[in-house]
């Protein structure tokens, strides 16, 4: 089995905790251990959240240390740049293409400037050999609800793993309650498609 280390960043409210649960069931259901954990004091009030996820033959800890993160799954494209210390120099980010201006910015507008494209690519590409941008809050609210823009990552991540669809969406059935579960499953569809065509 091929080790794998993910680093899932963001901010509250835009379901990663949710997105790692999916990931891990995923592993799971293919044979692996898993560990993970999260840290998302500041989630209520829009701060930064992060999950780490490792899964392995055998997994002896859920941290992923610096630098060695396989995947690094951006939900806000800041906070993606905050923490690309701890992908891979060979690792892959799949990062959502949406800022949303955090504690520090100011509520009344940006005490400090939030960093253009460029700043933020040249961050992102100093780090990974392969960066993806994906217009998930976009693709998500096509689809109906912004809230799934973690299923559209999901799916455009899943590009790069060896998982079929059907153990994604099993996996998806198993997390998310009945009513949403098919919107759900759509989102991670449409994210999958994006992620293969980058």
């Amino acid at each position: 089995m091929r080790a794998l280390n993910f680093v899932l960043v963001g901010v509250g409210g835009q379901g990663i905790l949710l997105a790692s649960d999916v990931l891990c069931h995923v592993a799971m259901a293919a044979g692996y251990d898993v560990k993970k954990t999260d840290v998302h004091g500041m989630a209520q009030r829009g701060g930064s959240v992060i999950s780490h996820m490792r899964m392995a033959s055998q997994v002896a800890a859920p941290v992923v240390p610096m630098g060695a993160a396989d995947f690094l799954l951006g939900f806000e494209k800041l906070e993606a740049c905050r923490w690309a210390g701890y992908l891979k120099q060979l690792g892959i980010a799949v990062v959502n293409d949406e800022a949303i201006p955090t504690l520090e910015f100011g509520s009344s507008g940006p005490a400090i400037p939030y960093p253009d494209d460029t700043a933020i690519s040249t961050i992102l590409h100093s780090r990974a050999r392969q960066v993806v941008m994906v217009p998930a809050s976009r693709l998500a609210t096509a689809l109906g609800n912004v809230r799934v823009a973690n299923l559209v990552l999901l799916g455009a991540l899943s590009h790069f793993m060896e998982f079929s669809p059907e153990t994604w969406h099993a996996a998806i059935e198993e997390r998310v309650p009945p009513k949403f579960r098919q919107l759900n499953q759509r989102a991670f569809d449409v994210g999958r498609a994006e992620g293969g065509v980058v």
